[in-house]
């Protein structure tokens, strides 16, 4: 069996325990007796990137364990790789075994595999408007308990993780700044308290911030909602004196726009806040 972080296994049997909680009285009506079976197969409804298999099938097998009774097992064959492009009408997966099991795990599964699949579809047309020389990365702004299924999603469609949660990187947002009482301040600390191997970013709103940025010795300045023209003009103040990151209502609409500044850097929370699923469809052979 697939194995996961503690939190990640932990959302799977919440969704499957909110769904199965009082039993599913639509199938132990028609086939409680665990002999009947069928198999079909899942199917890409629109252009995709598929990702989340291990998840799907990860589903199956804990709903197989749940299960009393002499059940027939359950195979899944994904034909494809996770971040596989796949075309309108791609045959994704077979399946076979218990029509109990198969009925009982199919929206839990399925609810997963679209998410996933949907995070990495965004993710690629995203950075496939960015170029090659921009890397992409998701947010913190995922739902709880996603979040190690969420960046796994957006690597499969060719971006990158940001910090993985609070502790993994120095990120001094305007908050922290009016806390500190200046950008200047704010550095000055963090540098004295963070271990020497985390760089320390900060997000800025204007040009005088990227100039109070680079004074203090941000080693990454965010430039966070600005417009087209003076976020060229913030690249040229800072040239190669830190590295350049661009956030703020990033979308595949805007993203095209951005390609042609020197940055390093698009961080985008659509990729995983705002993601619309997959559309992707279990079908039993008749």
């Amino acid at each position: 069996m697939q194995t996961f972080s503690p939190i990640t296994e932990q959302i799977i049997e919440l969704a499957l325990t909110e769904d199965l909680v009082a039993g599913d009285m639509t199938t132990d009506a028609i086939c409680d007796d665990g002999r009947r079976t069928s198999r079909g197969y899942l199917v890409a409804k629109a252009d995709i990137v598929l990702c989340g298999q291990h998840v799907f099938e990860y589903v199956v097998e804990k709903v197989q364990n749940r299960a009393f009774g002499a059940f027939e097992p359950v195979t899944v064959e994904f034909l494809h790789p996770d971040g596989a492009r796949l075309e309108k009408g791609t045959k994704i997966a077979t399946f076979s075994g218990s029509t109990n099991i198969l009925l009982k795990a199919e929206r839990t599964a399925l609810n997963f595999l679209q998410h996933m699949s949907g995070v990495a579809t965004q993710t690629h047309a995203m950075a496939q408007l960015l170029g090659p020389k921009i890397k992409l990365v998701n947010t913190r702004k995922v739902l709880a308990g996603m979040r190690e299924l969420d960046h796994y999603a957006v690597q499969c469609g060719g971006g990158y993780s940001h910090r993985f949660n609070l502790g993994g990187g120095v990120m001094i947002k305007d908050n922290h700044i009016a806390a500190a009482g200046s950008i200047t301040k704010a550095v000055s600390q963090c540098r004295e308290f963070a271990p020497h191997t985390l760089k320390i970013e900060v997000e800025v709103t204007s040009l005088d911030e990227v100039r109070e940025a680079l004074a203090a010795g941000a080693d990454i300045i965010m430039l966070d909602n600005m417009t087209h023209d003076v976020m060229k003009e913030a690249c040229d103040i800072i040239g190669n004196r830190a590295l350049i990151e661009i956030s703020g209502n990033v979308t595949v609409e805007s993203a095209e726009q951005i390609r042609d500044l020197r940055v390093q850097y698009v961080s985008s929370g659509s990729l995983t806040h705002s993601v619309r699923a997959a559309d992707i469809s279990m079908l039993f052979e008749r």
